[in-house]
């Protein structure tokens, strides 16, 4: 299979759902009527009428077609620009400085930072007048009242492993259930088009190895109940057996380094390589020793897309990574 790069991938896997965004697309607000500037040259289309989504705490009545949507957590952030919406608002991590550089910059510009993930800054969000705040119990749980008090706020349970679902919920919310539909059809093709590849080449028994490096949290293997470790099963890769276990991750105490060892390892901070303990660990006799990386199989990754792309788009450019680094 031709290996693409990242913005080939993502013309092509707006082109599979062109269709199904077309018959939204023109309720897309411009930056002028999206701040309500706009003087009516042309007859504005007619407003959709509310719908009721069954969210996380449960039934929430949004807009048929919002406009203005703020995002605080970066599997929503993925969502929302993978159908077509730019938020107006958006939380990152709070060891992120900038937007994942897997989506072009064009697509990111203008969004405005509210603040930490799970501690986003209220009066920045209410001062963005949103229509519709997209999150997770797991983050803003602990804050849903006063968020629902700025705009109507749809939050799935949590994050990563259940993305899938998470994204349809998001696409009810967002008013975007057919694009929703196509890009996870064209996703589920991709896995099984790298899926045959790995075959057709004798590499699908080989056992991938997920390790980030965090500051605040240690070294970290990551399982199948994972956001990567849910792709990899998507594309039929195995695992190593430390990391073939139903859990997102488990911290790895540096004497215990032989768990992060695969055919091939891939890692990622998140942080400050220095605080996040990567630099010791990289240069450690003990990484060294690892078959991985005495064979030249182990590689960094990009933690925004790998770790945090939690969503459809970033999982097609995970696959086509993953295809690179195999080899197929």
């Amino acid at each position: 299979m031709p290996r693409i790069s990242r913005r080939t991938l993502l013309a092509g896997l707006g082109g599979a759902a062109l269709t199904a965004v077309t018959g939204c697309t023109d309720r897309q607000p411009t930056p002028e009527t999206a701040d309500g500037l706009a003087t009516g040259a042309s007859p504005s289309p007619t407003p959709l009428p509310p719908v009721t989504v069954n969210a996380a705490t449960g039934p929430v009545v949004v807009p048929g077609a919002p406009m203005r949507v703020i995002v605080l957590d970066t599997d929503v952030l993925d969502s929302a620009l993978t159908l077509g919406i730019t938020p107006v608002g958006a939380a990152l991590p709070a060891r992120d400085t900038r937007y994942p550089e897997y989506w072009p910059a064009s697509r990111t510009t203008g969004i405005r930072l509210v603040g930490p993930a799970g501690a986003p800054d209220l009066p920045t969000v209410r001062a963005l007048r949103p229509d519709l705040i997209l999150s997770n119990q797991a983050r803003d749980g602990d804050r849903y009242e006063q968020l629902r008090e700025i705009a109507p706020t749809v939050l799935t349970q949590t994050t990563g492993a259940p993305w899938k679902a998470d994204f349809q919920l998001h696409a009810q919310a967002l008013n975007r259930e057919a694009a929703g539909a196509a890009f996870a059809g064209a996703y589920q093709k991709h896995a099984g088009q790298v899926a045959q590849a790995l075959a057709a080449a004798r590499l699908s028994g080989r056992r991938v190895s997920l390790v980030r490096f965090v500051e605040g949290g240690g070294i970290r293997v990551f399982g199948r109940q994972s956001f990567p470790g849910t792709v990899l099963a998507d594309a039929q890769v195995g695992r190593p057996d430390a990391q073939n276990v139903d859990q997102s991750d488990v911290e790895v105490p540096p004497d215990q380094l032989a768990r992060a060892d695969g055919d091939l390892l891939l890692y990622a901070t998140y942080g400050d390589p220095e605080r996040s303990g990567a630099n010791a660990v990289l240069a450690s006799p003990a990484w060294q020793a690892l078959s991985a990386v005495k064979g030249h199989r182990a590689f960094p990754v990009d933690d925004q897309l790998w770790f945090q792309g939690i969503g459809y788009t970033g999982a097609n450019y995970v696959l086509d990574e993953l295809q690179r680094f195999l080899g197929a």
